[in-house]
């Protein structure tokens, strides 16, 4: 069979499938049984398929379960919109307020959830109602907070990013660290868009007075020990404002802030391997949450409650953790076999030989290979995207990245991003439906869609900066080399 009649015959089995409404994983799974009965020894491919599924999960892929338990445990006790809270009472008298807020907020939460649906989720669930009530602009509340929200896929830790530098076969930890200037200059330059924008044109975001009424109030510090309270302290006059302002940072954003230096501060000083800090990670988030509890039974803040931790809390974020880890594992195990069915088949060798035939540059190549990803990501998830994709991209020795010499850690970088945008990109951007799902009714679709345009072109800024610099992205990780 001809190459590209392998291509069409694979890529179609898995597109059609999914089209129709099967699971990613079932989906690849079809394709993988057509494609090892087709061009991998027939009935003896079908009997060692299930030890390719079993070889394809590998020890590699433990971080994926431990950051998203470290998201999960966060989330379900609390903690997040806590520290959300504490960014809002830090944040007045900026133009687009709660705008700013969402960014900056959305930018911590994904610094520790990874997760791009549950960033976009829960902010859009927190802060888009009330920003509505203010008066504030369908196009500078819910643009932010999908913009933000592809965020996680850069920042550590990103599950997205150790799925990709697993399956790549790449180092995980440097991947990691990549993320981390890219991520941090999208968050910059979103706030600095909406401060600019909402100055030039105030009715986007009509400004307003915030309760500030625990500001106000006298600062009160109890220590209560044994259901008696042993130490207390009050603050008044013209430091009540400043210390009402710095006690929620320190009590609820500087522990988690901690969590993100215990991650990413044990990977670039080789403190930890990439496994090993997703697991101190879940330690600092249980401590972190052991302190809040702590501190909802001992300490009292005027204005400020404790988080809920519990064993309940607990039990559902493990749980969660497995129903997500679970499918993630299936996707892996059919995507890699998929890769080899498409190997056997000559369909990635005969599209690298097209290819090489054209001449073209390395950089013309990373280009066409930033559009296929645009392209799947109007309509189809990024899973689905990257296992497509990553047999001709980067995984083996015949892959666009090796044949044309790309850094890989550059390439991966642009990958994510290229991906973040999709999820924001007309008219089946993942994101679009899920502010839509979490606005009120009368927000329409072509609203939500107007909204995120502005930040498409940030983020598509961010990305032609990227190529135009790689240093922004290599830089780093090549300090823990």
């Amino acid at each position: 069979m001809e190459w590209y009649l392998a291509l069409v015959l694979l890529l179609g089995t898995v597109c059609t499938a999914m089209f129709l409404g099967m699971p990613v994983a079932l989906a690849f799974f079809a394709a993988n049984v057509l494609g090892t009965a087709l061009f991998i020894n027939g009935d003896i491919g079908l009997v060692f398929m299930p030890m390719e599924f079993h070889n394809a999960i590998k020890f590699t892929l433990a971080p994926i379960a431990l950051f998203l338990l470290m998201g999960e445990i966060l989330l379900q006790t609390g903690v997040a919109f806590k520290a959300i809270g504490a960014i809002d009472r830090m944040i007045s008298r900026v133009p687009g307020r709660l705008s700013v807020v969402s960014i900056v907020g959305g930018t911590v939460f994904s610094s520790l959830s990874g997760s791009t649906i549950a960033n976009t989720a829960i902010l859009g669930s927190v802060l888009l109602p009330d920003m509505l009530k203010r008066g504030y602009q369908p196009s500078i509340a819910m643009g932010p907070i999908m913009a933000v929200g592809g965020i996680a896929m850069l920042i550590p830790p990103s599950a997205l990013a150790v799925l990709l530098a697993s399956l790549a076969e790449q180092s995980v930890a440097q991947l990691l660290i990549a993320g981390i200037v890219p991520g941090v200059l999208m968050a910059v330059l979103f706030v600095a868009y909406v401060i600019g924008r909402c100055t030039i044109n105030p009715e986007l975001a009509p400004s307003y007075v915030p309760d500030e009424a625990a500001l106000d109030e006298p600062v009160t510090l109890e220590f209560v020990i044994g259901g008696q309270t042993r130490l207390y302290a009050a603050y008044g006059g013209k430091w009540r404002r400043p210390v009402n302002r710095v006690l929620p940072f320190v009590f609820y954003i500087l522990p988690l802030l901690i969590i993100f230096v215990v991650v990413v501060g044990s990977i670039f000083y080789k403190i930890a391997a990439p496994t090993e800090a997703a697991a101190l990670g879940c330690m600092a988030s249980l401590a972190a949450c052991c302190f809040f509890r702590l501190f909802k039974n001992t300490i009292r803040i005027s204005g400020v409650e404790g988080a809920d931790f519990t064993w309940r809390a607990i039990t559902k974020s493990l749980m969660e953790t497995a129903k997500i880890n679970t499918m993630i594992l299936f996707i892996i195990a059919g995507s890699l076999v998929f890769s080899q069915a498409l190997s056997n088949s000559g369909a990635t060798d005969g599209l690298l030989t097209y290819v090489a035939t054209l001449d073209l540059t390395p950089l013309s190549v990373v280009l066409i290979m930033m559009g296929v990803l645009l392209f799947l990501g109007a309509f189809m998830d990024q899973v689905s995207m990257l296992l497509l994709t990553l047999p001709f991209f980067l995984l083996g020795s015949q892959s666009f990245q090796v044949v044309f010499d790309i850094d890989v850690v550059w390439l991966m970088v642009l990958m994510l991003i290229t991906m973040e945008i999709s999820l924001l990109t007309p008219p089946f951007g993942l994101l679009l439906y899920v502010m839509k799902g979490v606005a009120p009714m009368h927000v329409t679709l072509g609203q939500v869609v107007r909204s995120a345009l502005p930040f498409i072109a940030i983020e598509g800024f961010v990305l032609g900066l990227l190529i135009a610099f790689p240093e922004m992205a290599t830089w780093l990780p090549k300090q823990i080399n």
